[in-house]
């Protein structure tokens, strides 16, 4: 087998092979990487701080659900009552308009409850 002085490749060094050089490609990846996992911490906190949030949020929804059904059940209460004084307000008067106003009734009038 022969070799031919042309068909040698010559052996240059690369700036690679210098002592103290650091491949461009290889610094780009490392900073990549480091500014991935900089954002993943990021990332994880600010999730962490969403759910937490949304955890107070939830609590103050249901706070606010259970005043609700309060209030709606002391409203309905109030409406029980509120009919309740009519119908005696209605029988009062029809006392008052029996008794002084058409003459006198020995039989009074009750309210009726629902």
């Amino acid at each position: 087998m022969s070799t031919h002085n042309s068909e040698l490749v010559r052996f240059v060094p690369t700036p690679k092979s210098l002592p103290g050089y650091v491949d461009q490609l290889d610094k780009a990846g490392e900073t990549i990487l480091q500014l991935v996992d900089k954002a993943a911490g990021i990332a994880e906190q600010n999730s962490s701080r969403a759910l937490t949030m949304a955890q107070k949020f939830s609590d103050q929804l249901r706070a606010a659900e259970d005043r609700i059904a309060e209030l709606e059940a002391a409203a309905e209460s109030y409406r029980e009552r509120t009919e309740r004084a009519e119908q005696w307000l209605h029988t009062v008067y029809a006392e008052i308009e029996n008794r002084f106003l058409r003459g006198t009734s020995s039989t009074p009038i009750r309210a009726t409850s629902r």
